[in-house]
């Protein structure tokens, strides 16, 4: 079986740490805490699991990264932040990985939970590069939004990690550090160019957010998922500054580029919704239902995108164009998807109330 190394980076995390690491038992059989200059109890916690090395923080996440995988002894490297979390059915899902890999895999994928429901079901997910065979070498990249790019043998395993932040983080603190980076005249990778625009329309520069993923989007090189994510935001952005139609257009831009997306075809046909351009809205909905979910394209899933949404909007398209019972139909479909959706309760007691059959049936059930 191969061995395991946990490599970590922490600041002020006394809250979490050992929540995480107790969730790697029998996973990793070294662990290896960087701290980058804690002032709580953080460094004591980690002592209590294994090896805690000092590093001088130097607003770069790479550098630090690269520190924490230059400690490690064993076979792969493993990486999370302290807010991660492996649950225990990803865990037993983990440990079967473990016995699985026979060392010759480079790069192993693994999705990433980020966002969940009400009942605590992932809704935001994409794959990273989890795993990584020490003796390939591979380095971190980016001050801020740091990867490592996969290469050589990459397989994908289905052990989730869980992230579930519990503290308010510097919220500047990446923009900042862009910021700085571009004072200095150092310009600015691709990658480094997307991310840069996210943090911008994150802290509301949506003019200059706009400006920022126009430039992106002009270079060719430019991952396709991060083209079509930018897309996307930059709809959000131009929908924020009231300029609408080009919202559209930015998301139609993304149709170019590969398989539309559900998170596009819903945001399309939300804008086309509040204009009241119901046909066109009911016709992205639709699309929407039938697009593959490719999560490990790598790019970022919004589940409830390719279910949840479309439902609940067709809903409302219906309804609105005097199709109740139709509409009431598509509740129910939502309601497969989100059950406990207050939404669909809502919708139930409105149909209930015009007499639908389809909501006296769920209310029987």
């Amino acid at each position: 079986m191969v061995s395991i190394s946990l490599c970590m980076i922490v600041k002020d995390e006394e809250a979490v740490l050992a929540r995480c690491l107790d969730s790697v038992q029998g996973i990793a059989d070294e662990i290896v805490i960087v701290d980058t200059g804690s002032a709580d109890r953080t460094r004591e916690i980690a002592a209590g699991y294994g090896r805690v090395l000092d590093f001088a923080w130097c607003d770069d996440f790479s550098a630090a990264r690269n520190f924490s995988f230059g400690q490690a002894s064993k076979d792969y490297v493993l990486w999370l932040d302290a807010d991660d979390v492996i649950v225990p059915v990803d865990r037993e899902r983990f440990l079967a990985l473990k016995a699985q890999l026979d060392g010759t895999e480079d790069v192993v994928m693994l999705p990433y939970h980020t966002a969940f429901d009400g009942t605590g079901r992932p809704v935001f997910t994409y794959y990273r590069e989890r795993l990584l065979r020490r003796a390939a070498g591979f380095q971190w990249q980016g001050a801020v939004h740091e990867c490592i790019t996969p290469s050589g043998k990459v397989v994908y395993g289905d052990a989730a990690v869980e992230h579930h932040k519990e503290k308010q983080e510097d919220s500047g603190r990446n923009l900042r550090i862009y910021q700085s980076l571009l004072d200095k005249g150092e310009p600015l990778d691709v990658r480094a160019s997307f991310y840069y625009a996210r943090e911008l329309m994150t802290h509301e520069k949506y003019e200059q957010s706009v400006q920022a993923f126009e430039a992106f989007l002009a270079m060719p090189e430019g991952w396709v998922e991060n083209r079509i994510e930018a897309c996307r935001n930059l709809a959000d952005c131009l929908t924020a500054l009231g300029r609408r139609e080009e919202a559209k257009q930015a998301l139609v831009r993304s149709f170019a580029m590969d398989i539309p997306r559900g998170e596009a075809c819903c945001a399309l046909a939300a804008l086309e919704l509040e204009d009241g351009r119901l046909p066109q809205a009911e016709f992205w909905y639709r699309t929407a239902l039938r697009v593959p979910c490719r999560a490990e394209s790598g790019g970022f899933v919004y589940k409830p995108s390719y279910g949840y949404i479309p439902c609940l909007g067709l809903c409302v398209c219906c309804d609105r164009q005097g199709r109740h019972e139709e509409a009431a139909i598509w509740n129910e479909r939502a309601a497969m998807h989100q059950p406990d959706s207050d939404a669909v309760a809502y919708n139930r007691r409105y149909f209930a109330q015009r007499g639908s059959t389809v909501a006296a049936s769920a209310a029987e059930a």
